[in-house]
């Protein structure tokens, strides 16, 4: 990879703001998430973090300020061409999709930003290729399973593959925990911590409501509140007591166990 490509940042926000409906969701968001960062966006419901992620995915266009992704400046790009480059999934993703795709099916039309096979041709290559990264998820037993026989943590698995069939240049992941039970979270937790150390792994931001949902090995943090940032950096820096409180509006008690994270009110 060319030197400059190396420094061009993955996603940067100047002076982002969005409003709808008359009401500001997101106001002056300035963001750089360089490569092989993992973020974590984390806030109270309602504070603008999947808002935020739908801009950096392309789906959203601000109302205010320049949004970069890959070094190219949204509403100067041809978004169709740039989008396979971001992977993105969230939680609901799994509820647009026919319930009797398979796993390998559900990965390979990521190549094409599709949601049916059908729509577009693929090869035997595209094929190993998806087999390939149900198995790097640790779930290649489900290649020919449908999508209807999944458990939640499964399906948050296979579409975890699909984000990376394109080899993406940002990983956007929208509250990919949400609504799992206990073991499914932990899988899918331990899936993100292995692709988080991993060089190959583009730079990643994950959004959740939990400091218990932080993957090992993310490295960054944005604390959103009410559209604003409330502060960002480093986790090390910036996960702390204090902060968490002011964002979530009650004293908060933060422990750190080894490399994972527990908060509770006080």
């Amino acid at each position: 990879m060319p030197a400059d490509e190396q420094t061009t940042p993955s996603l940067a926000l100047d002076g982002v703001g969005l409003d709808r409906d008359g009401r500001t969701i997101l106001d002056n968001i300035d963001l750089v998430v360089e490569p092989h960062q993992r973020w974590v966006v984390l806030g109270r419901n309602g504070c603008g973090k999947t808002t935020l992620l739908r801009i950096a995915a392309l789906y959203l266009h601000p109302t205010r300020g320049h949004v970069d992704v890959l070094g190219h400046r949204l509403g100067r790009v041809d978004i169709r061409k740039l989008r396979p480059l971001v992977g993105f999934t969230s939680a609901g993703f799994a509820d647009m999709l026919r319930p009797q795709l398979t796993a390998t099916d559900i990965v390979m039309t990521a190549k094409h930003g599709a949601l049916e096979p059908w729509w577009h041709s693929y090869d035997d290559a595209d094929r190993v290729r998806a087999v390939e990264l149900l198995g790097r998820l640790g779930v290649a037993r489900l290649a020919t399973k449908q999508l209807s026989t999944l458990s939640s943590g499964e399906r948050q698995r296979v579409l975890l593959a699909r984000t990376l069939m394109t080899d993406p240049g940002l990983l956007l992941l929208d509250e990919p925990t949400a609504a799992l039970d206990l073991g499914g979270r932990e899988e899918l937790l331990a899936s993100l911590a292995d692709l988080a150390a991993h060089d190959d792994t583009p730079a990643t931001m994950l959004v959740t409501h939990h400091v218990e949902e932080i993957p090992v090995g993310f490295t960054h943090l944005l604390l959103l509140a009410a559209g604003s940032v409330l502060t960002q950096g480093p986790i090390a820096d910036t996960l702390t007591e204090e902060a968490l409180s002011e964002c979530f509006g009650l004293p908060v008690a933060l422990e750190r166990h080894g490399d994972r994270w527990t908060a509770r009110g006080r």
